[in-house]
Formats: C-alpha cells, sequence, structure tokens
C-alpha cells in the first residue's frame, strides 16, 4: 500500500491502518460525475491490490470502467472493479447456462451476456434482467411486465431507485425500472443482486480473499453501503462524516460547475 496523505481523524486513521482488505463506492466516495473526489487518488493509493471496487453500477463492463477511471487518473485494473450489473449476469450464466434473456441494459451488457452464452431474445425469455436502461420505454416495459406475467423469471441488477445527476439533479436508476415492472406485474418473486444483498458482498470478499472482520466497506450511502456491510460483518467508514468532507465536497462541485460553464461558453 502506498503512503496515505488523507487527513482523516484520529478513529478513521485507525480503521484505514488496521483493515487488511477495503471494498470501495464509486459514485459520491470516489467520483462524483465524470470527475475525481479530492481524495480519491490517495485513498486508491492506499489501497493498493488489497482495494476492491464495490458499486451498484448496471450499466458498464469492468473493462469499460477501468478505462474511464484510467482517464481520471484513477489507476484501478477491471479485476479490481466489481459490477451488480456484470455480476447479475454471471450468476445467471452460472445458475442457468444458455438462458433466453431479455435484458433491459445497455450494449456493454450485453455483449457480456453473449460472452457469457447467454441467448439474448424479445420474445418468451426464460428470463428478465433489469439494469440501467438509457433506452427504457413504454414499449420495452410493455414487453418485460408481459413476459414477467407469463412466467419468467425478474432479476435486477440492484435496488437503487436514483443517483445524483449534474447540478444537484438525480437520474432514475435500476430499482426505479425495477419499481415500475413490479406496479404492473403485482407482488411477484425477484431475485436483487447488487448492494445492500450479501451475495455482492461475499463475492466481494472472495475476490480480495479476506474475512469480514478484517475489512472495511467504504461509501457514501447508508442505505446501501451501510447496510450492506452491517449484514455481511464488515465495518463502515461513511465518507460524509470525514473530517472536512461537506466542505471538500461543496467547493469541488462548484469548481467543477465553473469548469462546465466555462467550456460552454467557449464553444
Amino acid at each position: 500500500m502506498g503512503t496515505r496523505k488523507i487527513e482523516w481523524d484520529a478513529m478513521w486513521d485507525d480503521m484505514l491502518r488496521e483493515a487488511k482488505g477495503f471494498l470501495v463506492d464509486l459514485d459520491g466516495t470516489l467520483v462524483t460525475g465524470d470527475a475525481p473526489l479530492p481524495w480519491a487518488h490517495d485513498l486508491v493509493d492506499h489501497m493498493g491490490d488489497a482495494g476492491l471496487i464495490l458499486s451498484n453500477d448496471a450499466q458498464h463492463t469492468p473493462a469499460e470502467l477501468a478505462r474511464l477511471l484510467a482517464g481520471l487518473g484513477l489507476p484501478i485494473p477491471e479485476e479490481r472493479i466489481l459490477l451488480a450489473g456484470v455480476l447479475a449476469l454471471d450468476h445467471l450464466a452460472r445458475e442457468a447456462p444458455g438462458a433466453r434473456v431479455m435484458l433491459l441494459a445497455g450494449n456493454g451488457l450485453a455483449a457480456h451476456a453473449r460472452s457469457k452464452g447467454l441467448r439474448l431474445v424479445q420474445e418468451r425469455p426464460d428470463v428478465v434482467v433489469i439494469g440501467r436502461d438509457l433506452d427504457f420505454s413504454y414499449a420495452r416495459l410493455t414487453a418485460a411486465v408481459n413476459a414477467v406475467r407469463d412466467g419468467a423469471r425478474l432479476v435486477a441488477a440492484n435496488p437503487d431507485r436514483t443517483r445524483p445527476g449534474p447540478g444537484g439533479t438525480v437520474l432514475p436508476e435500476t430499482g426505479a425500472l425495477l419499481a415500475a415492472v413490479l406496479a404492473a406485474t403485482g407482488p411477484v418473486p425477484h431475485l436483487v443482486i447488487g448492494k445492500p444483498e450479501p451475495f455482492m458482498f461475499a463475492e466481494g470478499l472472495r475476490r480480495i480473499g479476506t474475512r469480514a472482520d478484517e475489512t472495511i466497506m467504504i461509501g457514501d450511502n447508508p442505505e446501501t453501503d451501510g447496510r450492506g456491510a452491517a449484514r455481511a460483518g464488515l465495518r463502515f467508514l461513511d465518507v460524509r462524516h470525514a473530517p472536512g468532507h461537506k466542505e471538500m465536497t461543496s467547493r469541488f462541485v462548484r469548481q467543477q460547475e465553473a469548469k462546465q460553464g466555462q467550456e460552454r461558453v467557449r464553444a
């Protein structure tokens, strides 16, 4: 692990120093929008090979996200990135090899599904998988609802209803699409893969090779990061409570918005 430059208080110092493994959220913890947060580089350096990104991202593959992060100066190899959307497809490929899947997600996850032997279909699927679908529409909702009503299993990459957007806005997430489907089907059994479900935390611990009692979860969302960590037996560090976090984040967001405004003027 590298030399840490982050200025935490004594409790944070002790927990970071004693931990042998780190599961780390992405949005709001290391990055906001398309920019790294002020402490991101130091935290990534401190974790080294003992860290793993644990994100409810249901749009990208680890390879895609690794390239995006590298462009932000955060060199995290794809092997150290665990994403809910990819994990859902990997789980399905193991449990139901060759299954017919109606996938509500982007091209990256579609390509990953095919690489795992899953057959992507628009009619008579065995399973409906919901990710972050930027092309979600009434027609896609209708198809998914009727597939579930006809007996298809329902799997969601994560339960998140929104995620932070630019300028203080929110963007609909996978859980919002899941809620739309369930509003039309009524209560039906369904599987959720991402945080705070134990499945994702167990896989994260398996990949970094540490026990729950020697690993910490670092994140900004007590409902997903915090609750999931507690259920899995991990300690949770909420970055929102780090010394100076609110002031640093607010100043950083203002700087990014000013920078974007200047770029629009130049354009």
